[in-house]
């Protein structure tokens, strides 16, 4: 995969790989992950639709500043990398934290070359509370989130191994948990603990039943990272959205059923 460059107006290369020709298909990566998690999804969706895959800010091969990791500025990347590339009618996918980087999009920047979301297996809010049971089950509160910090700091590579088997349903093979903790590891420590202390505290109930395109919602039914409820609360919650459920998944339900993955977005972009 021969991925190309885009700098940010605050001076980020971000790289990004584009695939393939016909509508557009945005992929986000969720949180330390490179795009390459989408490996098996790239190559035969792009047999159909022109597909971009990005390397967030501090991600994977694009750029490591020392400013910027909130999930606001992360949507702001994307709008910078849709405009340079003149794309319009965008069906834009967010993985995990993914997912929450584009309701930010749609929040400051509206439905701006974006015409359909897809919502893959994240909740609205991460932190349990008195009225949220269905928060993320590895970084709950402030005190999970400062072990969290912790754990990166003294033992990062067994972190990011562990995110790897947390992510799949299915047992990963050695090869997979090595090229996926390598993804992983390109994302430095102090990186993952900025974007994970912005993330973290943001709650998106109060704006996700204001989101107003088409969307697909993925909800992992044998998901480690979120309770399943949490998900499929936000295609409840926008007008219209599809649900559509994933037996035998875990939160990289793409992965771990990509045929089906493909094959559900193919429909979703398709279907007018």
């Amino acid at each position: 995969m021969k991925t190309k460059t885009m700098r940010t107006a605050d001076n980020v290369d971000i790289s990004y790989l584009q695939q393939g020709e016909g509508k557009p298909l945005l992929l986000i990566p969720g949180w330390s992950c490179s795009f390459h998690f989408f490996d098996k999804n790239i190559g035969p969706l792009s047999e159909k639709f022109q597909v971009i895959a990005m390397d967030l800010r501090g991600h994977g091969e694009s750029g490591k500043p020392d400013h910027g990791y909130r999930i606001s500025r992360l949507a702001m990347d994307i709008k910078e990398l849709l405009d340079y590339l003149n794309l319009e009618d965008v069906t834009a996918a967010g993985w995990s934290m993914g997912a929450s980087i584009l309701w930010s999009y749609l929040e400051l920047f509206g439905n701006h070359r974006i015409s359909k979301l897809i919502s893959i297996d994240q909740s609205p809010a991460q932190y349990f509370a008195p009225d949220w049971k269905w928060g993320q089950l590895g970084c709950y509160d402030v005190e999970s989130y400062l072990q969290l910090c912790a754990t990166l700091k003294y033992e990062e590579r067994a972190n990011a191994e562990g995110t790897v088997h947390g992510c799949m349903h299915k047992v990963p093979t050695n090869e997979e948990v090595k090229f996926l903790a390598d993804e992983i590891m390109k994302c430095p420590a102090r990186v993952k603990i900025d974007i994970m202390r912005d993330h973290t505290n943001l709650d998106w109930r109060d704006f996700i039943p204001h989101i107003s395109i088409p969307t697909l919602v993925c909800v992992a039914k044998n998901s480690q990272v979120f309770p399943w409820q949490g998900s499929a609360w936000v295609g409840e919650n926008i007008p219209n959205a599809k649900t559509e459920f994933f037996e035998n998944c875990g939160h990289m339900l793409f992965w771990d059923d990509p045929e089906k993955f493909n094959r559900v977005v193919a429909e979703f972009i398709l279907d007018n």
